[in-house]
């Protein structure tokens, strides 16, 4: 029994006398990361001041500016392992955990494939950060493009975080691409109601709302012959293109649309369906050229219907066998 707690204190002495030995060796590793550390960090900040007076890359030089961050920190780990262990190497720490090439493939390829769409996304800029876009069911403001993915914010408060890949490999809609936007949206007036009177009442309710742009000028076109309408397609431009102040300007067009051509008289009707009820009974009936179909055509009277006698004559001929006819006379 004294031998075994001899023996376990021994132990325990020898790792703090070798803790002891290594302590200076650990204080220089921990000062030795330290400045690999902060040098990282004014790296970064080097290569984010100078990509701000480029626009185009900006982006780019966040992305470039973590990565060398990354890699500076890395190389400081190992260093202060190597003042620490003397014999430590990188590639043994890469042996120990048994993991090779082929292994690195497996386990990082959409990694890596992220990180390659995203250098790619950097470098040819389809987009960038404050742009507003949409890829497939999300849309919002682009927040940060990292090397793994890119973040959104939606217009209700959400945060989207999309892999590169995606961004990538599917068709992205970018509402912000360009200085201009054109709105458009279709009012339906009634058949009855004059089409080009209707068409300059729209145009002078969107000149009149701040917003919309003089050019490229609005326009009114006639786009459908409905049901129960005749459609016009209103269109008008807006700068700058952002989704609030689309909402906004949108809201005042309608708004004044509808309040102009409701002071001028013009019908604004909404979908209807008329069903019409006959007995079929009327003298037309299997004529293709006489027959309606729910209104009398052209100018011609109603067809009056048949008599009682004429169509029980009919009915007795086609039921009714010759000689039974003739028996019956």
């Amino acid at each position: 029994m004294k031998s075994a707690v001899s023996t376990a204190w021994a132990k325990i002495q020898g790792m703090a006398n070798g803790l002891i030995i290594m302590l200076p060796n650990i204080v220089l590793a921990l000062i030795v990361f330290a400045i690999f550390f902060f040098v990282a960090r004014l790296i970064k900040s080097a290569v984010k001041r100078f990509s701000r007076k480029y626009r185009q890359a900006h982006n780019l030089g966040l992305v470039l500016g973590r990565l060398t961050q990354g890699t500076i920190i890395l190389v400081g780990l190992f260093v202060a392992l190597s003042i620490v262990i003397p014999s430590f190497k990188a590639g043994q720490l890469v042996q120990l955990l048994g993991i090779s090439g082929v292994a690195i493939g497996f386990a990082f390829r959409d990694i890596l494939q992220n990180f390659l769409a995203g250098i790619l996304i950097l470098l040819t800029e389809p987009f960038k950060i404050g742009d507003q876009i949409v890829v497939d069911n999300f849309e919002g403001t682009v927040e940060d493009i990292e090397t793994r993915a890119t973040t959104i914010k939606t217009y209700d408060g959400r945060r989207i975080v999309i892999p590169n890949s995606n961004l990538f490999n599917k068709a992205v809609t970018v509402n912000t691409a360009f200085d201009y936007r054109r709105l458009e949206y279709d009012i339906g007036i009634g058949y009855g109601d004059d089409i080009d009177r209707a068409k300059q009442l729209i145009l002078e309710a969107m000149h009149s709302v701040d917003g919309v742009l003089k050019e490229p000028p609005p326009d009114a076109l006639v786009v459908d012959l409905a049901g129960s309408s005749v459609n016009i397609r209103a269109r008008w431009w807006i700068n700058p293109p952002l989704r609030a102040e689309t909402l906004n300007v949108q809201d005042k067009v309608l708004t004044a649309i509808k309040n102009k051509l409701s002071a001028n008289g013009i019908d604004l009707p909404y979908p209807t369906r008329q069903i019409l009820f006959h007995d079929q009974t009327e003298e037309t009936d299997g004529d293709r050229s006489r027959q309606r179909e729910g209104w009398p055509a052209g100018q011609n009277s109603v067809p009056q219907p048949r008599s009682i006698s004429s169509s029980l004559q009919k009915l007795v001929q086609i039921q009714v066998p010759t000689d039974v006819q003739g028996h019956l006379k």
